[in-house]
């Protein structure tokens, strides 16, 4: 028994050695995805766009701002006319973190019992809301003694997701997980079926041209897919309390763009 295993496994391994596509298979495959998950693939947060509306304009203010960047994780923007303007450019997705310190900064400094500064954060990016609330963490610039580092300098606001739950973060997401396995199972499946009933041969004698009947064949599972969507974004909607703002034409455009790619 062992004889007859080991005579086909050499005759297998004879055959990899032979076939180059399946060798070249597997050594580039396990490179490629090195090279694309080791580069591509970055979980640090840098330079993330940022704009302030500094009304204090003050020498605190301005060290502030200067000990912010200087941390790398925010990267200001030209400055923005005031707080609706700053609102506006995070709505736009101009910025993603957006710093206001107001007139009165100094005094607020002083008083320690409420936030110096507002500091609003992108909170449709998980990663993003993370790394923004590390700004925090910086302590205000020591002038001569009078500023410490206890003092409460932000009140955190955190747009489009206050309550950080995950449903908004994952549900939406699963739109593109659900579309990318199912389209293509289901196609490969539509075209293997065809050539195993031997219809495929009957469909190509026939005066349809095969881009007709590549086209006649995906066209249904386009609809299958725009179906999906709206199911997960009903689901979404009901049972998670996931909120579909902007335009649906716009999100069915590009899922339609992602089914047909």
């Amino acid at each position: 028994m062992l004889d007859r295993i080991g005579a086909v496994m050499v005759k297998e391994v004879r055959q990899l050695a032979r076939d180059r596509l399946t060798f070249g298979m597997i050594v580039g495959i396990p490179l490629m995805q090195m090279l694309l998950f080791g580069y591509a693939i970055n979980f640090d947060v840098r330079g993330l766009r940022a704009a302030v509306v500094d009304e204090a304009d003050s020498s605190l203010s301005r060290a502030y701002l200067a000990a912010l960047e200087a941390s790398g994780v925010v990267d200001f923007a030209a400055p923005s006319a005031g707080l609706p303007d700053l609102q506006r450019r995070m709505n736009a997705g101009d910025i993603s973190v957006g710093v206001y310190i107001p007139r009165d900064f100094e005094r607020r400094v002083l008083d320690r019992s409420r936030a110096a500064a507002q500091l609003l954060v992108d909170g449709s990016e998980p990663m993003v809301d993370s790394v923004a609330r590390g700004l925090t963490a910086v302590p205000l610039p020591r002038r001569d003694g009078i500023y410490g580092s206890t003092a409460p300098v932000f009140e955190l606001r955190t747009e489009y997701n206050p309550e950080r739950r995950t449903a908004v973060q994952i549900v939406p997401a699963l739109i593109g997980v659900i579309l990318n396995m199912t389209m293509v199972i289901f196609t490969a499946v539509a075209i293997v079926r065809e050539r195993e009933r031997g219809n495929l041969e009957m469909l190509i004698t026939t005066p349809v041209r095969s881009w007709e009947l590549m086209t006649g064949k995906l066209l249904p599972y386009v609809a299958i897919g725009l179906v999906q969507v709206t199911l997960v974004l009903g689901v979404g909607s009901l049972l998670f309390d996931v909120p579909v703002n902007g335009s649906l034409a716009d999100l069915y455009l590009a899922a339609l763009l992602f089914i047909a790619a």
